[in-house]
């Protein structure tokens, strides 16, 4: 793994400080439409974990940053910047009701 425990930490605390939202919005958009509380619990080169919360339920899971591994800690705010707009995106993109 490219990045340190104190790299992981830093990221996970500010995004469950001052992202909830965010993180909310991308596990909404990537399998739980219905969550209502997501904290980031994990990531690494190829993306991010959260313990989503849906109603009574629990769960965890795994997204993957848009454009690919990261391996430079540098780079780690731009694909979480891209995976929180991709979310966007697919919750603002119509549904397809076949």
């Amino acid at each position: 793994m490219p990045f340190d425990d104190a790299t992981c930490d830093a990221v996970l605390a500010h995004m469950n400080d001052d992202h909830r939202d965010d993180s909310l919005r991308i596990v909404q958009a990537h399998g739980h439409p219905g969550a209502t509380a997501a904290e980031m619990t994990g990531l690494d080169e190829h993306g991010g974990t959260w313990h989503v919360t849906e109603g009574s339920a629990e769960a965890t899971l795994r997204v993957g940053w848009p454009d690919g591994p990261v391996t430079e800690r540098a780079d780690l705010r731009g694909a979480v910047v891209a995976l929180h707009d991709e979310s966007v995106r697919l919750l603002s993109a119509p549904q397809d009701h076949r």
